[in-house]
């Protein structure tokens, strides 16, 4: 087993007792709720007369089912209006801080909880949603649970989990012209594949880990459950705390983060720590990814040819076989040319400010094709506004992109952002299954934030870095 880890570390600084299960009942530090998954936990609680045990401990947001074009109440879906109304029950009679619309906080929760500075080194942090491993980039550790553990952390601050191994995973050297942090991961994924992670939590190093500013870290984190990893971080370092001391929590309290920060410094791996695997990924040899399947394992660098199925390990043959049918590609031909009808800009991967800027580099004095429709749905909106102040908005609209209100939109096609019939999309997203962003004949294709600009303005998967990117010039 590991040893010296910051995962070792922080469970063992929040372990209450060993369960007869067999099981680690842990402390949590932070439950981040939303609107989907908590009325049914919250109904539990009822049941048996409890109340919530730490509400200064939990936060809660609205996300999934908000609509990112009209918010006014009542919304015009019942189902996302009753849920929106039972939070608000909820979180009002708990006494739970809610980032609901009305207070300009409101957006997707794993974007509200660390540019809010909840999100911290150190901390335990559980929500409702398999991307909670998002906030491992601040060297948290951050886990997805279900709506019985919701419904535990509401009753006793506590959730019950068995340790697993930890796998570091080393990125070297210094990544590419157009590459970002999306292609990392998506690279790490379809290396190891969707279920390598099984079993181990994932702790991202390396020269090109460490360059990455904070939004690079948490689209890293973000997708470690795509590779099968219970949770993934990055060891907290002058990045995240130059972030952290810009944040509601640490602004105007200075000497507060003063105090925390060698304990932020104390759960840093060790030097000499030990690993139960250590996989090497050269960063140097990537360029921009693009999927070709209907997992996001099944990637390839916009040069790479498709693989063929027969090329693959036997157990993933019929998958690939199944998922190359479905989206319409070719083995031996690459990706770039692959027609797109909708271009997606968000989601709690890819919809953070710097996310928005690149991309908006990329449209800047473009246009949108004649055949695509494509969206910029801000993750928060701090964001929102934040992109609005810059210009940024301006830009996208100019371009022919729809600015919408901050929301998880046509990530998972909850509200009325969804595909129809076999409508293909480039998207920033992080997954790309069948049937996920509403459509069971649509298809998705996930790229990092310039690449889906570039595809926006060509009308086909395309290398953004054959695209002249144009800074904006301020009088």
């Amino acid at each position: 087993m590991s040893e010296g880890t910051l995962y070792d570390k922080v469970w063992d600084r929040h372990e209450v007792t060993e369960l007869p299960t067999g099981q680690t009942q842990l402390f949590v530090g932070l439950h981040l709720i939303h609107e989907v998954t908590s009325p049914q936990a919250f109904g539990m609680l009822d049941e048996r007369g409890m109340e919530v045990a730490y509400p200064e401990l939990t936060h809660a947001t609205v996300d999934h089912i908000v609509p990112t074009a009209d918010q006014s109440r009542p919304y015009g879906d019942d189902a996302a209006e009753e849920m929106m109304s039972e939070l608000e029950t909820n979180v009002r009679e708990a006494g739970i801080r809610f980032s609901d619309p009305s207070t300009g906080d409101q957006g997707i929760v794993h974007v509200v909880g660390p540019e809010q500075g909840l999100t911290q080194p150190g901390k335990t942090v559980v929500c409702g949603d398999s991307h909670t491993s998002t906030h491992g980039a601040f060297g948290a550790l951050a886990f997805g649970i279900g709506t019985s553990q919701i419904r535990d952390v509401l009753a006793t601050g506590c959730v019950a989990m068995e340790k697993k191994d930890v796998r570091r995973i080393e990125v070297t050297g210094e990544l590419g012209d157009g590459v970002e942090a999306k292609d990392v991961i998506l690279e790490i994924i379809r290396t190891l594949g969707t279920d390598g992670g099984v079993g181990y939590v994932y702790e991202y190093a390396g020269e090109a880990i460490e360059s990455l500013d904070m939004e690079g870290r948490m689209s890293i984190c973000n997708m470690s459950i795509e590779g099968g990893a219970r949770a993934g971080y990055v060891n907290p370092d002058e990045t995240t705390y130059e972030w952290l001391a810009d944040t509601d929590e640490f602004a105007d309290d200075p000497e507060r983060f003063e105090e925390l920060k060698p304990y932020w410094e104390s759960v840093r791996s060790d030097d000499d720590a030990e690993y139960d695997d250590v996989v090497t990924i050269d960063g140097d040899s990537l360029e921009p990814m693009v999927t070709w399947g209907t997992t996001p394992g099944q990637g390839v660098g916009i040069t790479q040819p498709i693989p063929a199925p027969d090329d693959l390990p036997e157990d993933k043959r019929d998958t690939a076989e199944r998922a190359q049918e479905h989206m319409g590609v070719t083995p031996g031909e690459t990706m770039e040319g692959y027609q797109v009808d909708v271009a997606f800009l968000g989601s709690c991967t890819n919809a953070r400010l710097t996310d928005l800027r690149r991309a908006a580099r990329v449209v800047r004095g473009r246009t949108v094709h004649d055949d695509v429709r494509a969206m910029v749905v801000p993750g928060s909106q701090r964001v929102q506004a934040a992109a609005e102040a810059e210009g940024l908005a301006d830009t996208f609209r100019e371009a022919g992109f729809e600015w919408r209100n901050a929301g998880c939109s046509m990530c998972l096609g909850m509200n009325e952002d969804q595909l129809e019939g076999a409508e293909t999309c480039a998207s920033s997203s992080n997954r790309n299954f069948v049937g996920r962003q509403g459509s069971k004949d649509g298809r998705t294709v996930l790229m990092n934030p310039r690449m889906v600009a570039a595809a926006a303005v060509t009308g086909e998967v395309t290398d953004v870095r054959d695209i002249e990117e144009r800074e904006e010039v301020r009088a």
